[in-house]
């Protein structure tokens, strides 16, 4: 058992970053899409890191009631969520508004000068 996985690497790597970060990435797509509040993307989280302990518990014999490990997973999804979000904001403010702001990276901008 380790902090972050309970007992194998690759099925950790498949479940919780390919599969369910990739959900999450999305998810936090979708709600930058809709011009939806980042705190609402927290909210979404908790239920959707629930789902994905439970897909460790049925598929793979993990542990359901581990709260240690549903809230390492949870901050992950929450992770890949906030990165999508981000990046799909900045690019509608400097898309929407080229003339007000200009890309600095890829999860920032700032006002033209």
């Amino acid at each position: 058992m380790g902090i972050l996985i309970e007992d194998n690497w690759l099925v950790f790597i498949i479940l919780n970053i390919v599969m369910g970060g990739g959900a999450a990435f999305m998810a936090g797509r979708a709600l930058a899409g809709g011009w939806k509040s980042a705190w609402l993307l927290m909210a979404y989280m908790v239920p959707f890191a629930a789902a994905i302990r439970f897909l460790h518990f049925a598929l793979f014999g993990g542990n359901l009631t581990s709260l240690h490990y549903y809230i390492v997973h949870g901050l992950i999804l929450v992770a890949f969520a906030l990165i999508g979000y981000r990046t799909t904001r900045v690019n509608q403010m400097t898309n929407q508004y080229p003339w007000l702001y200009e890309k600095t990276s890829p999860f920032a901008w700032r006002n033209k000068a």
